[in-house]
């Protein structure tokens, strides 16, 4: 695969170094991308370098995923207006653990050729000293050089400046590269356009210390078409850990992801072909209220995240979401799709209760003849089946796992009932 192509195609090739298709083409090289361990799981907005790495395998070369485990107690100053608050070692450590599970379900270590390596920066940053490191390698960088980088500039025009403990940020992942240069051969750096001033600063080093040539590939950083920023939803970060995110709240992100953006990242988030992208292409312009594109991208991108189960399940808990009755379904999914609603505890007695008696208890109706015009109007389902007699008496056996009912009023007014004896 040329994979300087395939990025151009996917709209993935922001900036690269130059040489670099002729050095890939010649290869296979070693090539890697930083992680920095600021929370204890990656969000989506990670997904575009884990799958950059992940196509430079694919691609026949050796991908190395570089944890921060040392860069992470200092904090990059890239795409921030001010200073990070500082991580213990411990938060780290801890840190580090949920990361790498979640990068090995998209790299693979065992490839008999080309396999890939996790390795942690805080095996060689811990150890330095801080007088042989300004020898060795501060003094190959003036001040000059390191105020014109985008990242520092930036916060240099801001009220609040940068630390020298940010600022160093650029020296120790130059040292990254060139340690990485020394053990792998490694001489491919990528990540987000955000990262070239850190990258081109270890191509320099290693020009420098060791007269060597190395190369960097950046891509862009991701946005929405309604200038939102990616990877947020209204419950906030959308992360990799299905304890953060559910696999059901994860499927939901990509299904609802703007016409405009769907095509875009299909390319960027999944490995689908130049024909069927085509085709979903197609599909979403000629017939956008099917979202053929967004349940494709769904898909796709909750089968690598969480596997193939969790989309079925992702899959038939959105159903519900769409008129299916709820009678069979699982209490769990139930509890998942509907998790954002309002709940009320009701006591149910020995014969049950009717529809009118679940409205008024919780607040959906303000009165008991309210609650019977609007059952009477077709206007009241019970798990998703339109109530059509205000008479009949619902008992546990009705309720979901007996123990739930889902009312919903029109056709967005849902509550959750949990009943009780």
């Amino acid at each position: 695969m040329d994979l300087i192509a395939e990025l151009e195609w996917r709209e993935l090739l922001y900036g690269a170094s130059e040489g670099v298709r002729d050095a890939l083409v010649a290869g296979p090289i070693t090539g890697y991308i930083g992680f920095d361990p600021t929370a204890a799981s990656l969000h989506v907005g990670s997904l575009l370098p884990i799958l950059l790495l992940a196509r430079l395998q694919r691609a026949g070369h050796l991908p190395i995923a570089l944890v921060g485990g040392g860069t992470g107690l200092i904090g990059d100053p890239s795409g921030k207006t001010q200073e990070r608050m500082l991580l213990t070692v411990e938060q780290v450590a801890a840190n580090l653990d949920g990361i790498r599970t979640q990068l090995e379900r998209f790299l693979d270590f065992n490839a008999p050729r080309n396999p890939a390596r996790i390795v942690n920066n805080a095996d060689w940053l811990r150890p330095l000293e801080l007088i042989p490191f300004l020898r060795d390698v501060g003094k190959h960088f003036t001040v000059n050089y390191m105020i014109a980088k985008e990242s520092v500039k930036r916060r240099l025009e801001g009220d609040d400046g940068i630390s020298f403990t940010e600022f160093s940020y650029m020296l120790l992942m130059a040292y990254d590269y060139v340690v990485l240069f020394d053990r792998f051969n490694c001489t491919l750096q990528m990540g987000g356009s955000d990262q070239w001033g850190n990258i081109t600063a270890g191509m320099d080093l290693i020009r420098r210390l060791r007269s060597g040539k190395a190369h960097g590939i950046v891509s862009p950083l991701v946005t929405t078409s309604a200038g939102t920023k990616f990877g947020k939803s209204e419950a906030g970060n959308v992360w990799l850990d299905p304890n953060l995110t559910s696999p059901f709240r994860f499927y939901q992100f990509w299904l609802n992801v703007d016409d405009r953006d769907v095509v875009r990242y299909l390319k960027f988030f999944t490995f689908k072909p130049r024909d069927e992208i085509d085709a979903l292409a197609r599909a979403a312009a000629e017939h956008p209220e099917r979202r053929e594109a967004q349940r494709a991208l769904a898909h796709t991108v909750t089968a690598m995240v969480h596997g193939d189960e969790q989309v079925t399940r992702a899959e038939r808990a959105a159903a519900m979401l769409f008129g299916e009755d709820l009678a069979s379904a699982a209490l769990e999914d139930v509890l998942t799709v509907f998790g954002d609603a309002p709940s009320s505890d009701v006591r149910m007695p020995p014969d049950g209760v009717t529809v009118v008696d679940l409205l008024t208890a919780t607040k959906l109706a303000p009165s008991k003849s309210e609650a019977v015009r609007l059952v009477k109007g077709g206007g009241i389902y019970v798990n998703n089946v339109r109530a059509s007699d205000e008479r009949a008496r619902l008992t546990a056996e009705n309720a979901i796992g007996g123990q739930v009912f889902v009312l919903r009023k029109g056709r967005k007014d849902q509550h959750v009932v949990r009943i009780t004896r």
